[in-house]
């Protein structure tokens, strides 16, 4: 099926500005248009038994699963990981009915992808579906750059941003010899904070180009800011967006103009950083948030949250991901994993139902945002049962 897209007419827009990049006053605004219908479930191939149900991106021919596999800590994210370990991963999720994978240059410079593509070499790769992302070209270097980015026990390279027609081109060039593929489902620009001129004038008509070339499938853009990214969104047609650390438990920003501007124009949205890198999954002394040591006061907030979602029988992992795909905008959610157990344990949230009940008691004590009008997926409206309070 050919990808559809809407009748854009231009108008020009107001003097823009996003950190160093200076948009002049002749930009590119879209104006409305109507989008086509979102998150179309894959109806022709039926869920297996305890499988994971796929959705389209945008109106791309792409279908992921609901839940889609992180591939940052198999490159070695805060510690270094073995070729065993990271495989062992890899094993566990596809055994839990994942079949849809994030990747990217960035993670471990390279190292993630070669992982990726060794495993699927093994498997049944037309099943899968394998996302990676432009911006940024591997070069070797002498020096070693343990720690760099947070990845440890990764090859001597370093990352040069490129965000130009070729440097989009020779990034996914590499990318696909890394994974073994010659095309990849969905290729995102990756954290064009600084470069958002850039990535609207350069990377994004070259991944519309190597979209109608069927070198990829579905085309976007990963941040991890909700406001630059929902002004790319406003002037491009993309088939979906991947936003970090912008919607959970403990900050619902993203909703406020990039899921409504997503909703209006037909994009996808793939959220990640659901557990804000793993303080909502559990929150200790030293846990992580977006990358850092979290806060005490933060520790303690979310020890409050997870004393409400003990009450329920609920998991704070479990609610923290419900909570996440209950939004009408998000299509699926990216969660990461550093060992089997914990992509296993990824599967088992993914499939717990949560009373919505826990989320209102949450909210109204002010210890989380509310759910939103049409919120869905695993909630459900009778309470589950409660311990004595």
């Amino acid at each position: 099926m050919a990808h559809w897209r809407g009748d854009l007419r231009y108008r020009i827009g107001s003097d823009i500005s996003f950190g160093s990049s200076s948009f002049p006053p002749d930009v590119l605004q879209a104006v409305e248009f109507d989008p086509p219908p979102m998150n179309e479930k894959l109806t022709d191939v039926p869920t297996a038994p305890g499988g994971i149900e796929r959705v389209r991106l945008g109106c791309s021919d792409v279908y992921v699963t609901r839940l889609m596999l992180g591939c940052a800590p198999l490159a070695g994210m805060y510690a270094p990981v073995d070729d065993r370990r990271a495989e062992a991963v890899l094993e566990a999720s596809w055994d839990e009915g994942v079949r849809a994978f994030d990747t990217a240059p960035q993670y471990g410079v390279g190292l993630s992808e070669e992982r990726l593509g060794a495993f699927l070499a093994d498997e049944a790769v037309g099943d899968a579906v394998v996302s990676t992302k432009v911006g940024h070209l591997l070069v070797d270097a002498d020096d070693g750059v343990q720690g760099g980015d947070l990845f440890y026990g990764v090859p001597s390279r370093r990352l040069v941003d490129d965000y130009t027609k070729d440097g989009v081109r020779r990034s996914l060039a590499a990318s696909l010899e890394r994974l073994g593929r010659d095309r990849v489902d969905v290729a995102l620009i990756h954290d064009p904070d600084t470069y958002a001129e850039l990535a609207l004038t350069e990377s994004y008509p070259a991944l519309e180009e190597l979209r109608n070339e069927g070198v990829v499938g579905a085309i976007g853009i990963a941040m991890n800011h909700a406001d630059v990214l929902t002004w790319l969104v406003e002037r491009t047609e993309l088939d979906c967006v991947l936003i970090a650390g912008c919607y959970s438990l403990l900050d619902a920003s993203a909703a406020d103009r990039l899921f409504p501007a997503c909703e209006k124009r037909g994009v996808s949205v793939l959220a990640a950083g659901v557990y804000r890198s793993g303080i909502l999954a559990d929150p200790l002394a030293g846990a992580h948030l977006d990358y850092l040591p979290a806060p005490s006061p933060v520790v303690e907030h979310v020890n409050r949250i997870r004393s409400v979602c003990d009450r329920y029988g609920v998991p704070l992992a479990a609610a923290a991901l419900q909570f996440v795909l209950a939004h009408p905008a998000v299509t699926a959610a990216v969660v990461g994993a550093a060992s089997a157990q914990e992509a296993h344990e990824n599967a088992a949230h993914f499939r717990f139902t949560v009373p919505e009940e826990l989320f209102e008691e949450l909210a109204e004590a002010g210890l989380s945002p509310a759910l939103p009008p049409g919120a869905s997926h695993r909630t459900a409206s009778q309470p589950a049962a409660r311990e004595d309070q």
